[in-house]
């Protein structure tokens, strides 16, 4: 017996090996930490191993939910959101997992790591670190999906973009102008059915995971935090139409995957749920479902990530249900004349982001061929009214097989996301989120603070306007008699700014407007989508 002994001795040690759990020492915070824990289990890992960790902080406590990664990896994946130490122990139905216990210390942020985007003042956003967020989106459907190459290149293009969040999909999406076949799947192939010519059908084994793809599905939103950009993860959506049958999965598999996503990627900072897209459009589910599956995301997410769902055009949800942080629509009427938008506030008392409102493109479909002057229009009649509004881009100059960034990524074409860049920036010097300074009366003028309007004339090509002023200032303070203001002119197309050479002066309040103690007039250039910014002068 004693030649066996070195055999024993090897695996007992390769036992212990596999079931020990390895984690960093420091993280920032909002960053990930994560706790890795290797254990060889024969059965079902994805179904039969219930893991979770309770994370303790000074004055505060997290349960965090494992997920198995496949090869005998299970990890706890947590984002700390206080400076200071925190301690953690795993529970498990496994004893190898169970009662794992260790310490890390969270440090300070740094760089651009300003931590997860929350609601603020309840119309707006922030990061954690209480830098002001400004949604300035575009939507790339499928663009994971595509091979490679085409990802780092639609990578290569968002980073100088002036784009900060991304709607993505994380099913793949079959739809007449996007028929790409994926490398890799969500879930394992079972079995593969020969279909009449020639045709392959892959049949999933729903009772697991694949870890390949929610690897690479990471890599990607990690590539994108590292250039500023919110992931705006679409968690169904109805483009399959049977081709791989993801819409139609059992309410208990669709439940198991909400919870597996939410278990890999609730510490990714950047990370905003968007249940569904065009949700009244997918057959098999009922509006019931929806509630179902809303909750479960917002249940299985600890650190309470942004949310919504989202119809198809004019198609609202029951916003003010709890699970949803805001309103994520897709309706272009609002937005089409002055005064629209901003009604939505008033309704909902959450932020409002039009994430659809038709794309910029040449698509014979309607929703598909706006001109870049209409795109970058109804992107600042929604931040005029302080609302958000996102950006798409559909032109197709081959064929089906054209890469359309609206879905595939790749490139820009169109001529409207620089000009939405140069918004981004005017909107960015503000001092404060802009909204309608005068709500019911003047649908023109937003207001950022004391002192500081933009007003947009869109469409409308006038030679001169009245300086006016409204008399309310939202909640900030009114324009007083006496004071001095500059007047900057904005061509939003050409991306221009030039200052007005003279300054006004206010006269006291008549009928709720204040004008210029003269009645002096600024001289506009006779040009469609025209600005001012208008600001107190320092004297």
């Amino acid at each position: 017996m004693r030649q066996f002994a070195p055999v024993i001795l090897f695996s007992s040690l390769l036992l212990c090996l596999l079931s020990l759990a390895t984690a960093q020492s420091k993280v920032e915070q909002w960053d990930r930490f994560e706790v890795t824990l290797k254990h060889a289990y024969s059965g079902n890992c994805f179904k039969d191993v219930h893991l979770s960790t309770t994370f303790s902080g000074k004055d505060t406590s997290f349960v965090v939910a494992g997920f198995y990664d496949g090869k005998n990896i299970f990890r706890i994946r947590f984002m700390p959101q206080q400076i200071g130490t925190w301690t953690y122990t795993t529970s498990s139905n496994i004893p190898e997992l169970d009662k794992k216990q260790g310490t890390f210390e969270c440090i300070k942020a740094t760089g651009k790591n300003h931590g997860m985007v929350n609601v603020s003042n309840t119309y707006n956003f922030k990061y954690g670190d209480g830098k002001q967020y400004y949604p300035f989106g575009t939507t790339a459907y499928a663009w994971i999906h595509m091979k490679e190459g085409v990802q780092e290149l639609t990578l290569n293009t968002l980073k100088n973009s002036g784009f900060n969040k991304v709607r993505m999909c994380v099913l793949p999406k079959n739809y007449a102008l996007v028929k790409q076949e994926p490398d890799i799947y969500p879930f394992p192939t079972k079995e593969v059915r020969q279909e009449p010519r020639g045709k392959e059908t892959k049949m999933w084994d729903f009772d697991q995971f694949n870890p390949d793809f929610f690897q690479h599905l990471e890599k990607r939103i990690d590539d994108l935090s590292k250039l500023g950009i919110e992931a705006d993860v679409i968690i169904f959506h109805p483009y399959d139409k049977g081709r791989w049958g993801f819409d139609s999965m059992p309410m208990e598999v669709n439940i198991r995957y909400v919870k597996y996503l939410t278990a890999r990627l609730s510490s990714f900072r950047n990370v905003w749920w968007s249940i569904a897209n065009e949700w009244d459009l997918v057959k098999t589910k009922t509006h019931d479902d929806w509630d179902l599956l809303s909750k479960a995301v917002v249940e299985s997410d600890p650190y309470r990530h942004l949310c919504s769902i989202h119809g198809s055009t004019a198609k609202y949800y029951e916003y003010w249900k709890p699970e949803f942080t805001h309103i994520s629509i897709q309706d272009e009427a609002p937005l089409e004349n002055f005064g629209g938008a901003a009604i939505l506030r008033n309704a909902y008392f959450k932020p409002i982001i039009y994430d659809e409102v038709g794309y910029e493109g040449n698509l014979p479909q309607r929703w598909g061929r706006y001109s870049g002057e209409q795109m970058l229009y109804l992107v600042w009649m929604g931040v005029i009214a302080g609302t958000y509004v996102t950006h798409g881009e559909t032109y197709m100059f081959k064929d089906e097989r054209d890469t359309i960034f609206w879905a595939d990524g790749v490139a820009l074409r169109g001529t409207s996301w620089q000009r939405i860049a140069f918004l981004r920036r005017i909107v960015e010097e503000c001092p404060n989120p802009l909204q309608l300074a005068d709500i019911s009366r003047d649908h023109r003028t937003s207001t950022a603070g004391k002192g500081y309007y933009l007003v947009y004339f869109g469409k409308e090509v006038i030679d001169s306007w009245p300086f006016s002023l409204p008399g309310k200032n939202a909640g900030y303070e009114r324009p007083k008699p006496g004071t001095r203001f500059n007047v900057e002119i904005i061509d939003t197309w050409n991306m221009t700014i030039q200052t007005y050479p003279l300054t006004f002066e206010t006269a006291p309040e008549n009928d709720y407007r204040v004008f210029d103690k003269d009645f002096r007039r600024v001289m506009l250039p006779l040009r469609p989508y025209v600005a001012l910014r208008i600001t107190e002068a320092i004297n």
